[in-house]
């Protein structure tokens, strides 16, 4: 991949952006193969740059894990047999039986009901393999820390879905940039600025006026602020979680809550953007965003990214940064397959504000995201 000298573009030259790029995801082939932008330490800017462009072409040869089932999605290497390594026929046979069985109410549920952590570590990573016994590990370490884990539907939104699902669980009051008068102007005052934000594509309706798309993303913020306050406001933690577990059953609401997020994640990259335009001082993770050649502005981010989420693809690693920044949570993360590394928990951003409230999200390689409940101890950073 051949990066641009000049990172970003003039902001009037934002609307002649190249078409979305292919999105697509698939299932992950090679655990061991490190295919992802490795977010931990404070390496110089053009050595990040170097860093995640070697990764991002070694991912083009991977392929990316999302969970069709409860059971664990096969991890092959290239040099051995199709052969599934990891379960036995019965269990393969029961997986095919659920896959055909689209009327499952399991596999339709967001997010699935709690279930003992190494329990489920048992049951998804039962060989003998490198990868089988470093997956075990890492969920030994996590089990010092949560008792259970909740799976997540994983449908290209389940980064989203984890992180929300979190935030909203620990609620306890408001967040600051949701109490702006000025919040739900969102739309109107950057469509003002910004005439490309029209391509924005709306889920299941693309090719929107410009009015609609303005009033509709109004609509997803008042939901979302509305949301997050009513449920911050409950005080007992059991009827909390059931209030989360209503929401996430509702499919309208919660898809519209995801993008009120990708909308955010927007504002927050033309902000970080125009920083630095402007000489300020801007997270290191933002000369990442816009040094690749899909997205070297907010413009060609949304057309080749952002307008990608939940359809054709899920975030990327450098995007985790700008969930988090758009939040203003800290995003922590146990990465099972970096075990024993520096890399094991990693934090978006990796320098947080102290006041950033924390969520935790488990992955097994860096594509789907599931979430840690019943903590064991207070998670220290």
């Amino acid at each position: 991949m051949k990066h641009k000298n000049e990172v970003g573009v003039a902001s009037e030259e934002l609307g002649s952006a190249n078409a979305p790029a292919d999105q697509t995801e698939q299932t992950t082939s090679e655990i061991r193969q490190d295919c992802v932008y490795r977010s931990s330490g404070r390496p110089e800017k053009t050595d990040m740059i170097k860093s995640l462009v070697m990764d991002q072409d070694a991912s083009r040869n991977c392929e990316l894990y999302v969970p069709w089932s409860s059971n664990r999605s096969v991890v092959e290497s290239s040099e051995e047999s199709e052969e599934d390594m990891y379960r036995d026929e019965e269990e393969i046979e029961r997986e095919k039986i659920l896959l055909s069985e689209t009327n499952s109410s399991d596999y339709k549920l967001s997010v699935s009901p709690e279930m003992d952590i190494m329990e489920y570590c048992r049951k998804e990573w039962r060989g003998n393999t490198p990868a089988a016994k470093r997956m075990r590990k890492g969920y030994e370490a996590v089990a010092q820390k949560f008792a259970s884990i909740r799976r997540i539907r994983g449908d290209n939104y389940c980064a989203f879905r984890a992180t929300l699902f979190q935030a909203l669980s620990q609620a306890t009051q408001l967040p600051r940039w949701l109490q702006s008068e000025d919040f739900t102007m969102l739309p109107e005052n950057l469509l003002s600025k910004y005439d490309w934000i029209k391509q924005w594509q709306l889920r299941k309706k693309p090719g929107k006026r410009m009015g609609e798309i303005r009033d509709e993303i109004k609509e997803y913020l008042v939901l979302l602020r509305q949301k997050w306050k009513n449920i911050s406001e409950i005080k007992g933690p059991l009827e909390k979680q059931e209030a989360c577990d209503k929401l996430f059953k509702n499919e309208e609401e919660e898809y519209s809550l995801y993008e009120a997020l990708k909308f955010l994640m927007l504002n927050t990259a033309i902000e970080l953007y125009n920083a630095d335009k402007s000489g300020k001082r801007v997270p290191v993770f933002s000369w990442l965003l816009f040094a690749r050649d899909t997205s070297s502005n907010p413009c060609q981010l949304m057309q080749n990214h952002l307008n990608h989420i939940g359809h054709s693809g899920g975030l990327e690693q450098v995007e985790m940064f700008l969930l988090a920044y758009a939040l203003q949570y800290t995003i922590q993360v146990y990465r099972l397959y970096k075990h024993s590394t520096d890399e094991f928990i990693t934090l978006y951003p990796n320098d947080p504000e102290e006041d950033w409230p924390v969520v935790t999200l488990i992955t097994e390689d860096d594509r789907h995201y599931n979430i840690p409940v019943r903590m064991c101890q207070e998670t220290v950073l």
